[in-house]
């Protein structure tokens, strides 16, 4: 049997994680913290690029990695412009649409930039990323927001929610293609996506305006009254931006992002807690019954999944609602280190073959919108 050595580097926005996985089997597994003194010394996300990946190859001497061994480097894929699903290679394009944060700023973007510069110093290694958050697979009638000057963006956990699905797949003796799947990903953003026979056909964007608010994001509002806010209090933009994104959520009912904080208090009966829990899940739940008529009702199973689906309380009050549409399976939590990882090892194996970052495999149903 061969055996691939796979690099994964996962970058987020307070921490690194890095795996080394031989085949399927994980042999190092770290989460390297930042601290947030040393970040601030950076005005941009990609001037974090070498004080990161400085810090993954130490952290890889310290463990004794043979680099030389790597066959295969998938970083965490970024705000590129819309694609189609899949594992791609990391081309000067790519490059440059990382840098210059085409799509806004994420430390996800780094992942990219960092798996092509280590692989550019080892003797056989290639550099990839795998089902980043903006892969759109939309039907052309999902696109349409009402207004023709807004268009509707595919942005959610495609790695996580393709991992999944390809997980609960595998479990049936089936292919992935052949099922209908609702998924919901519950973490500090939630997407719920309507998974027809291997394609994402509809998906809120999860990243900042639509779907279920989250422990840290607002999701949908009515905007009426969002927009007699912005102009009657005079809030300056950034500010609106924070209170979508990053201030909205639990953070704006409760000053912490901490879903299990608010779970404990709701389970010691803070009945504030309680209804701003079952509220969230009541809007995942609603989320889902939307998205099983985009699947005409036919549906092979709703898989809750990402932090919160460790939740009991979110996952039987999400159960109680929409379990009458198919069943309900949990996925708790996420392993996107593993997800990167298979898909370089199905590079290596030559299950798949990796995708070029080219017009060819981009998609055209959507502009790239500076601010997403």
């Amino acid at each position: 049997m061969a055996y691939h050595h796979i690099l994964a580097i996962n970058p987020g926005s307070t921490s690194t994680k890095v795996a080394v996985y031989i085949n399927n089997k994980i042999i190092f597994l770290k989460s390297i913290p930042h601290n947030l003194e040393d970040l601030k010394q950076f005005t941009k996300i990609s001037d974090q690029f070498e004080y990161r990946r400085n810090i993954i190859l130490e952290e890889l001497k310290n463990a004794h990695i043979e680099l030389d061994m790597i066959g295969a480097i998938v970083g965490r894929g970024g705000l590129v412009k819309p694609i189609k699903s899949g594992t791609y290679n990391i081309n000067e394009e790519m490059k440059k649409d990382l840098q210059t944060s085409i799509l806004g700023e994420h430390a996800s973007n780094l992942g990219g930039l960092i798996a092509d510069s280590i692989a550019h110093t080892l003797p056989n290694a290639r550099a990839y990323i795998a089902d980043p958050v903006v892969v759109d697979e939309l039907e052309d009638v999902a696109r349409i927001s009402g207004h023709p000057k807004f268009h509707r963006l595919s942005i959610f956990h495609a790695l996580n929610q393709k991992a999944t699905a390809r997980s609960y797949a595998r479990l049936l003796n089936k292919r992935y293609e052949d099922l209908n799947l609702i998924i919901a990903h519950m973490g500090g953003g939630i997407s719920v996506g309507a998974h027809k026979q291997g394609r994402v056909i509809d998906v809120n964007q999860a990243l900042d305006g639509e779907g279920p608010f989250s422990p840290e994001r607002t999701g949908t509002l009515p905007v009426g009254a969002l927009v007699r806010l912005c102009y009657e209090e005079d809030i300056p933009y950034d500010d609106v931006k924070k209170m979508i994104k990053g201030e909205g959520g639990f953070v704006a009912y409760f000053q912490t992002n901490n879903a299990y904080e608010i779970e404990l208090m709701a389970d010691g009966g803070d009945e504030k807690a309680r209804l701003i829990q079952d509220a969230m899940s009541y809007q995942v739940a609603k989320e889902i019954g939307a998205m099983s008529t985009v699947l005409l009702g036919e549906v092979d199973a709703i898989i809750l999944t990402g932090g919160m689906a460790n939740n009991p309380m979110v996952d039987e009050y999400i159960k109680k609602m929409v379990s009458y549409i198919a069943p309900v399976v949990i996925y708790p939590g996420e392993d996107e280190m593993h997800a990167l990882a298979m898909n370089g090892l199905r590079v290596l194996k030559g299950e798949i073959i990796a995708k070029d970052y080219t017009s060819e495999n981009m998609v055209n149903g959507q502009t790239p919108d500076q601010e997403n």
